[in-house]
């Protein structure tokens, strides 16, 4: 059972970074989209929306198109940096986060957008600068919306498959994570092995599930007003 306790701890881990990167980046992008308006900007939507649904294994191919050593950023990545993505936990880390990235994208965009605006122009009335607009207003207000998508974005990245496999392939104890090891003890017929991950799997999932959804979309508006 060691190695089921390994591949959870990759898992969470690849799951945490991959987390990491898409509040940092799902939110910016997501604010950006909630108050801005221009050129193409459907367009982009659907572009950051896309990966929610293409099949992963396709996108997993188009990742290893890009960051083999053959691939555009690969090939620059290798030559200036000595950095080899393919076959790396980094490269499971960047998999899950582009495949989990539109649920905290779309949440935060949501969240945003439910926002009643006054709160927002009564601080620039005080002169408050946007940026601290953003941090003491804005994002306050939005938070129960951005964390559900964020726990979403966890659980998404935790169980990601296809495209990690084909980026960071089946390494036990490097970037085999907890889906690619039941895949594994299936085809190996480790039959006690898969049950006992499927299990660990499915309450880890289940766990982030029930915690999302104490902050559904309907619990963000009443949110606002409770902080209002």
């Amino acid at each position: 059972m060691d190695e089921a306790w390994i591949a959870l701890r990759l898992t969470l881990k690849v799951a945490g970074v991959a987390t990491a990167i898409n509040v940092v980046l799902g939110v910016g992008v997501a604010y950006l989209f909630a108050r801005k308006h221009f050129f193409g900007k459907n367009v982009g939507d659907a572009i950051l929306t896309l990966p929610m649904v293409m099949p992963p294994t396709v996108l997993g191919y188009y990742l290893l198109v890009l960051l083999g050593k053959n691939g555009p950023i690969g090939y620059f990545l290798k030559k200036y940096f000595d950095i080899n993505l393919i076959f790396t936990w980094q490269g499971a880390v960047i998999a899950a986060s582009i495949v989990s990235f539109p649920l905290v994208f779309k949440a935060a965009r949501a969240a945003f957008e439910s926002l009643e605006p006054q709160y927002e122009q009564a601080a620039r009335v005080l002169g408050v600068s946007n940026i601290a607009i953003f941090f003491r207003v804005t994002l306050p207000l939005a938070w129960r919306g951005i964390l559900a998508g964020v726990l979403l974005s966890f659980a998404r990245s935790a169980g990601e498959f296809g495209a990690t496999l084909m980026v960071a392939g089946s390494i036990p104890g490097k970037t085999q994570t907890l889906s690619i090891a039941v895949y594994e003890a299936v085809q190996a017929g480790q039959d006690e092995m898969a049950n006992f991950l499927v299990l660990l799997t499915s309450v880890v999932c289940m766990t982030v599930l029930l915690v999302s959804g104490k902050l559904a979309p309907g619990r963000v508006a009443s949110g606002v007003h409770d902080h209002g």
